[in-house]
Parts: structure tokens; C-alpha cells; sequence
């Protein structure tokens, strides 16, 4: 497959562009410095989300795969815009997109999302929302664009694969100590399988073990 990946020089889209070629896959890194990228066998497109047009420079793909986030520039708005880009941009094209999304989105509750809980980290509550946005705007789109919005489990950590992860809907769940995680390596592979089986499409899935 042919793979674009925006983000892939940030923490989970270098696992997601390193787990892509493992496999075989075809990856063309869309980033804003072409020098971070550090992968050997892929293709690198000096990319900005707020000046290119991302029909160009993924011209070709199967799949973009979305990992971005609003938190270091504290420009969250660029969350959900980015996600109304994608999906105008790419219609009629073929081309399916999977994002990288968040767990605050999920419901603990019928109609009662997980950052809405009291307890949820204030420091997180901003990129969160931004990205509870995007997933708005994934459901009202008319767009032909398929589309995956892929939530982790609230805790995504370092580290190698400790093996089969589960897949969800949009309900929080817990494995049997209670904890909802997953590891980055883990999440990657549940991102690549989605991208190659197209099981889940126009509709949010949730990764944890």
C-alpha cells in the first residue's frame, strides 16, 4: 500500500511510519522539517497544513494517516480544522484517511464523554476537546472521503508490544485490573492493521489491551 503519513516525525508518527515499513508498505512522510525524519526506505514531503494543499502532496496514496495535535503551539483550533482539510480535499479521490485521535471522546457513561469527568487531567482537557471536535466533523461530513478516527486508551506509554490489544466502539473500556492503556508500539499496529483491512470505516474505533 501506498501511505502518507502527516506527523511523522512526532511521537506517534514515527511508530506508525516505522511499523508501515516493516511492513512493506510504501510510506511518504508529509512534515514541516525533512531533516527530523530519521527512517531509512521512505519517501519524505516537506509539508505544511497551513499553507499546502494536502490533495498534492498525498497524490497517489490508499490511506493518509493523520497524527497531529494542537498542544505544542497551543493552536488546538488546527485539530479540527485539519480534519474538515482532509476530508474536502480528498473527496472523489479514493484516497481513506485514519486519524490519530484521543480517548476524552469516549463515554464512561450513555451521552457523558470521559473529559467531562471530574477527575480528568486539566492539562489534557484543551487537546481533548480539540480533537472531540474533530471527530464532530468526521460524522457531519457529506464528503465521500472514508475515513477511521482511531481513539487510544486513555493511557498511551512507551514502550514494545506486550501483545493482543482489543478493539472498541465509542464506550471507555478497562482491562481486568481496571486500567485502560495501551503502548505506542501496540497502537501503531492496531493503526496499520486498520489501514490494511478497512474494517472500520466512517466510524470511530478505541485500542486498548
Amino acid at each position: 500500500m501506498k501511505l502518507a503519513v502527516i506527523g511523522a516525525t512526532g511521537w506517534i508518527g514515527s511508530h506508525i511510519t516505522s511499523e508501515a515499513i516493516a511492513r512493506g508498505h510504501q510510506v511518504n512522510a508529509l512534515v514541516r522539517d525533512a531533516s527530523k525524519v530519521t527512517q531509512d526506505n521512505v519517501t519524505v514531503t516537506e509539508f505544511d497544513l497551513t499553507k499546502d494543499d494536502i490533495a498534492t502532496a498525498a497524490a497517489g496514496s490508499d490511506v493518509v494517516i493523520a497524527a497531529i495535535g494542537g498542544r505544542a503551539l497551543g493552536n488546538h483550533e488546527i485539530v479540527a480544522n485539519t480534519a474538515k482539510q482532509l476530508l474536502n480535499a480528498l473527496a472523489g479521490t479514493g484516497t481513506r484517511i485514519l486519524w490519530v485521535g484521543g480517548a476524552g471522546s469516549l463515554e464512561v457513561a450513555p451521552g457523558v464523554t470521559l473529559v467531562s469527568s471530574p477527575d480528568f487531567p486539566a492539562e489534557y482537557k484543551a487537546e481533548a476537546i480539540a480533537q472531540g471536535e474533530a471527530l464532530d466533523v468526521f460524522r457531519a461530513s457529506a464528503a465521500d472521503t472514508a475515513w477511521t478516527f482511531v481513539s487510544p486508551a486513555a493511557v498511551i506509554y512507551p514502550g514494545e508490544s506486550e501483545g493482543p490489544y482489543r478493539v472498541g466502539g465509542d464506550s471507555f473500556f478497562t482491562d481486568a485490573n481496571g486500567e485502560s492503556k495501551i503502548s505506542v508500539t501496540d497502537y501503531a499496529k492496531a493503526m496499520l492493521d486498520e489501514a490494511q483491512s478497512a474494517a472500520h470505516l466512517n466510524q470511530r474505533i478505541s485500542i486498548a489491551y
